[in-house]
């Protein structure tokens, strides 16, 4: 990266401070920042226009070997209708084992509570 001169610092902060902050600067304001201080290209993941070629290469380059590294899954891993494992209940609880009379037994003494108001 280039070494940006203290005055170009200076008319790029003072252009910043003077103008209104807003999220969407005005395309001259871009323009300006851009042209006074350089970004770091190689790091962006959008193009250096106003480069030279030979960084625009080295930008592509870089980009192209970042996604190329990129460890990806297997199809299978991100297909959407993939089941779940089944679940495998804990040793400890069983499923209930009632007959037909202790069920009724039991929501006859439920019902027959009084309620606590």
């Amino acid at each position: 990266m280039e070494e940006i001169r203290w005055e170009e610092r200076h008319h790029a902060l003072t252009h910043i401070l003077t103008h209104p902050p807003t999220t969407t600067p005005s395309l001259h304001s871009q323009f300006f920042i851009s042209t006074h201080i350089p970004s770091n290209y190689l790091l962006s993941n959008y193009p250096p226009i106003y480069s030279p070629p030979y960084h625009q290469f080295r930008w592509a380059f870089r980009l192209f070997l970042k996604r190329v590294s990129r460890l990806e899954g297997s199809w299978r891993a991100k297909c959407p209708y993939q089941q779940p494992p089944p679940l495998v209940l804990a040793k400890g609880i069983h499923p209930p084992k009632w007959s037909h009379g202790e069920k009724r037994e039991y929501v006859k003494k439920r019902l027959g509570r009084k309620r606590k108001i």
